[in-house]
């Protein structure tokens, strides 16, 4: 298929669009490059050997991708751009509601006008908010206890979709709802690339390994969990990839939800032993207080896309540290690291 893939320039993006090319099918990009890198794609098409068609654009911009459609006419689209950091979301709130809802606004409207009914939309398990029960299932509690504008973003747009297909039966919607993408391609060519201080675990982690922050701030050590750290679902973010391929060959007439996940929780003192382990020294941590909002636990159950999509996370939290760090310490100021540096 001709895949349209909004956002492919990110971190998640490259990996997704590295696994669409790989598997025979074309792909299309739109990306604004505000938090990503032109260089993302320059390095997805040297590892496969395929050429992608490169557009720089913001999806708010429905003229822009008017013109994107008249010229490549794609079957299907994934819709990844947006802005993603929760705690600039609060900080932010309009600039998050603008940009991630009327970006989503803008491509079904423009899809719509070129009958390409055929959508993976990029979700999130902040969509449950303060969960009911663990493991999280698909039919889970949402829209209760979200905590941020970023995550009530990702609910908006999920209300929309459902609303669009129950009232036009030829659009076909998978919602993946994604738990924490870690880790990157085993060539250390892609991979995470944060804007300013990352605001998740890992890369943060890999960047102190890397000598560019002092120590690991672990907020919270008295959780009810094993270890008194919180807990997450990690997933590799090439199992991620994997993920959209697998819901796109699947899509069928509706709207279908699938956690995208492993079932495994994980601590953030695992996954610091973890990438100790990977770089082959220890990491200095510092003992915090909580943090307002954090959740001691969150995991899914993937079993839905197991049965449905006939997909599986197979990659280890080992191996994520393992290609986080490769990435890492191939690229230590990441894509502005020249090539082979």
């Amino acid at each position: 298929m001709r895949i349209l893939l909004t956002g492919g320039a990110g971190y998640i993006g490259s990996h997704v669009a590295l696994d669409l090319c790989s598997t025979g099918h074309e792909v299309i990009i739109v990306d604004n490059l505000s938090n990503s890198s032109r260089t993302a794609i320059e390095r997805v098409e040297e590892i496969t050997g395929k050429t992608i068609d490169f557009h720089q654009l913001d999806c708010r911009d429905t003229v822009g991708l008017r013109h994107v459609f008249h010229q490549r006419a794609p079957e299907g689209v994934i819709h990844l751009a947006g802005l993603k950091s929760v705690g600039e979301s609060v900080a932010q709130p309009l600039t998050y509601y603008d940009t991630n809802i009327n970006a989503a606004l803008s491509v079904i409207e423009v899809m719509d006008e070129f009958d390409v009914r055929k959508l993976i939309f990029s979700s999130s398990a902040t969509v449950y908010g303060d969960p009911e029960f663990l493991p999280l299932t698909e039919q889970a509690r949402t829209g209760v206890g979200i905590s941020n504008p970023y995550g009530w973003t990702k609910f908006f747009i999920e209300q929309i979709l459902m609303d669009l297909a129950a009232s036009n039966n030829l659009w076909e919607i998978s919602l993946l709802r994604y738990f924490n993408p870690v880790g990157a391609h085993e060539s250390g060519l892609i991979g995470e690339d944060p804007t300013g201080i990352p605001n998740n675990l890992m890369p943060f982690v890999a960047q102190v390994a890397a000598g560019r922050h002092d120590q690991i701030k672990v907020f919270g050590d008295d959780y009810d969990t094993p270890d008194g750290t919180g807990v997450r679902d990690y997933i590799h973010v090439m199992d991620l990839g994997a993920a959209h391929r697998a819901a796109l060959e699947h899509l069928r007439p509706g709207v279908d939800i699938y956690n995208v996940g492993t079932g495994t929780p994980v601590s953030v003192l695992e996954i610091i032993s973890g990438f100790e382990q990977a770089c082959g020294r220890a990491l200095p941590y510092t003992i915090k207080e909580r943090r307002a909002g954090d959740l001691a636990s969150t995991y899914c159950c993937p079993d839905k896309a197991e049965s449905e999509l006939n997909w599986k996370a197979h990659r280890t939290i080992a191996e994520a540290c393992q290609d986080s760090w490769r990435w890492q310490s191939m690229n230590p100021d990441g894509y502005g690291t020249p090539q082979g540096n």
